[in-house]
C-alpha cells in the first residue's frame, strides 16, 4: 500500500462530489440514510502534520463540510458559514477511517444553528458547533458540478 492508496470505504459509502477546494483536499465519502448523512475519509499521510496526527486544519475543513452538508439537507440550500467553534478532543492518525455527521439545532430566518462531531471508531476527535446563512446561487452561476455553458 503506498501513502495514497485508499482502500475501499465502510460498507454504503460512496464518493462525494464537492467542490474543487474540497474535493482537492480529499477524497470524501457519504452514507445517507432516511435519519442523517454521514460523512468520512481515509486519513492518508498527506493529511497528517509533522506529529504523524491528521493537521487541524483537515479536521476543520471536513467538519465545515459535513456541518454545511447538514444545513443543506436541512434546509434545502446552500449556505456560507457565519462562525464556527472548534473542539479538538482526541487525534487520529494516517490509516484511520475518520467519521463525520451533524444535525441542525435551530432555525431562524437568516440563520442556522447546527452541531456535530468527528471520530474515529467510537472515539470522538472533535465536536463542533456552528451557525450558517443561507444563500442563494446568481442566476448566471452555475451549480457545482455543472457543465459550462456552449
Amino acid at each position: 500500500m503506498t501513502d495514497e492508496t485508499i482502500p475501499a470505504p465502510p460498507e454504503g459509502f460512496k464518493p462525494s462530489a464537492r467542490g474543487p477546494y474540497t474535493t482537492h483536499n480529499g477524497p470524501f465519502f457519504h452514507r445517507s440514510t432516511p435519519e442523517a448523512l454521514e460523512h468520512a475519509f481515509f486519513a492518508l499521510k498527506r493529511h497528517c502534520n509533522s506529529l504523524g496526527i491528521v493537521h487541524g486544519g483537515m479536521l476543520s475543513t471536513f467538519m465545515d463540510g459535513v456541518l454545511a452538508n447538514a444545513v443543506g439537507r436541512e434546509a434545502g440550500t446552500a449556505s456560507v458559514t457565519v462562525h464556527l467553534s472548534l473542539d479538538f478532543l482526541s487525534m487520529a492518525r494516517a490509516g484511520d477511517w475518520v467519521f463525520g455527521d451533524a444535525v441542525v439545532t435551530r432555525q431562524t430566518k437568516d440563520l442556522i444553528f447546527v452541531e456535530g462531531r468527528i471520530r474515529v471508531g467510537t472515539r470522538d476527535v472533535m465536536r463542533a458547533s456552528g451557525i450558517f446563512k443561507p444563500v442563494h446561487r446568481r442566476a448566471d452561476q452555475p451549480a457545482p458540478g455543472a457543465k459550462p455553458k456552449a
